[in-house]
């Protein structure tokens, strides 16, 4: 049996980190995430002029120990007009999204900018927020997406403001506006579908309910979407091995994910993706807003291995992420021999078992990466295309694959191009 550990969620992660700079004192971070966008998270941080302490976590190599001297709701440092704050975010939603809010609590000028991709992806409905609570948000391009300049004043929270904000595009602009409504002085509506119930909305609202924001410890809880690679894994060693009624009670113990906190059933309930194990084998019909997160892009690659033709539906956010996941999938399934349809923001995925190999295009998402690698398990063939995108989140995601039993599940990896097998140190994602 495999007991592999997960690296720390970057979801919490990112929101532990803005509520720790907010906080009266210091706050230390346990097993919180280390890749690139908790790294962006925390160079950001500095940048604004907070003290912030890294250590390796002995546990996980791919997590570490932080602490946050928190200002209570103070930014030490800020730009000028003509020389605004340069805040780089990458490809980081989460960092974008709440860094956005964050320096409204400034006395300066910002200038957030990312990666092309980022400039593409929606901000509008958090700008729009935003200067409704009297902050002066400037666009570059004039399309309410980044670049953009953000002028901070500590003094506009004080006339108790009111702002609505949309997560239509995105549950992140909620999240933004609440972690820092409280030392804002902001009062935020949150509308869309589904809003009071948004998985990742509820996340920061519980967060911030237990949160030490005197100063103290905060455990981040492994990833459930990172988790669900794994639990993935397990369904496709055992598709063949298990039918009838005990496949479903029988096929999960094969790979255990180890280190959750031991909480109410094991998990804090924060994380939708936790659920993840329990759509197998697969209903007709799996919603990204209510049903699954991130993990949903794992359901969708796997059900070509279920009995019975199932719908993802409620898609629409999945465009807009590190690429258009919806057409990646579809494509890149496709290309295995899959039988995928897209409909405007639902995949119908039907049963087909015999897929076969071809290289797959990542777009430089971490996801697909992952995702693609877990069928490689099943399907001999499968080419990745740009491995190291999974440095997102996850760097050591291909370690965890090729580690012997334990430790990892003891998988084969090749140099596409050569065929040679490729060490312990080339799989990790730098």
């Amino acid at each position: 049996m495999a007991k592999i550990t997960v690296p720390g969620s970057k979801s919490i992660t990112n929101r532990a980190l803005i509520l720790a700079a907010l906080a009266e004192g210091e706050v230390t971070l346990t097993g919180a995430l280390w890749s690139e966008d908790t790294q962006i998270m925390v160079e950001c941080l500095q940048k604004l002029g907070f003290e912030i302490r890294v250590e390796n976590d002995p546990e996980e190599f791919c997590n570490r120990t932080i602490t946050v001297k928190g200002l209570g709701g103070k930014i030490p440092k800020g730009g000028t007009a003509e020389k605004p704050l340069e805040l780089f975010v990458g490809n980081a939603g989460t960092a974008a999204r709440f860094l956005a809010a964050f320096v409204c609590l400034g006395n300066g000028v910002y200038r957030l900018s990312g990666v092309p991709r980022m400039h593409e992806r929606p901000q509008a409905a958090l700008f729009g927020a935003l200067r409704e609570l009297g902050y002066r948000v400037e666009s570059e391009q004039g399309n309410d997406k980044l670049p953009a300049r953000i002028f901070g004043n500590a003094e506009c929270g004080m006339r108790n403001a009111k702002c609505k904000v949309s997560i239509e595009e995105s549950s992140q602009f909620a999240s933004a506006l609440l972690l820092c409504a409280k030392v804002g002085g902001w009062r935020v509506k949150v509308v869309g579908e589904n809003a009071e119930e948004s998985p990742y909305v509820v996340m920061t609202a519980k967060l911030m309910e237990v949160f030490p924001f005197k100063g103290g410890r905060f455990q981040i809880e492994p990833d459930a979407s990172s988790g669900s690679y794994f639990w993935a894994s397990s369904f496709l060693m055992r598709t063949i091995a298990h039918t009838g009624n005990n496949w479903e009670a029988s096929f999960f113990p094969l790979i255990r994910i180890s280190s959750w906190p031991k909480k109410v059933d094991k998990f804090s309930i924060w994380q939708i993706d936790m659920y993840f194990p329990t759509f197998f084998p697969m209903p007709e019909r799996i919603s990204r807003k209510t049903d699954l997160g991130d993990s949903v892009m794992t359901a969708i690659v796997l059900a070509p291995f279920n009995r019975k033709i199932v719908k993802f539906t409620d898609l629409e956010r999945l465009r807009l992420q590190e690429c258009d996941r919806v057409m990646a999938l579809r494509t890149e399934l496709n290309k295995c021999g899959a039988e995928v349809l897209e409909h405007g923001d639902t995949l119908t995925v039907f049963p087909s078992r015999l897929l076969h190999g071809a290289e797959i295009e990542t777009y430089n998402d971490h996801r697909m990466a992952m995702c693609f690698a877990v069928l490689g398990l099943k399907v001999p063939g499968i080419k990745i295309r740009n491995p190291a995108c999974v440095k997102k989140t996850f760097p050591n995601f291909f370690q965890k694959l090729a580690d012997k039993p334990p430790r990892g599940l003891g998988a084969t990896i090749l140099d596409a191009r050569t065929g040679r097998k490729l060490a312990h140190d080339e799989l990790f994602a730098e």
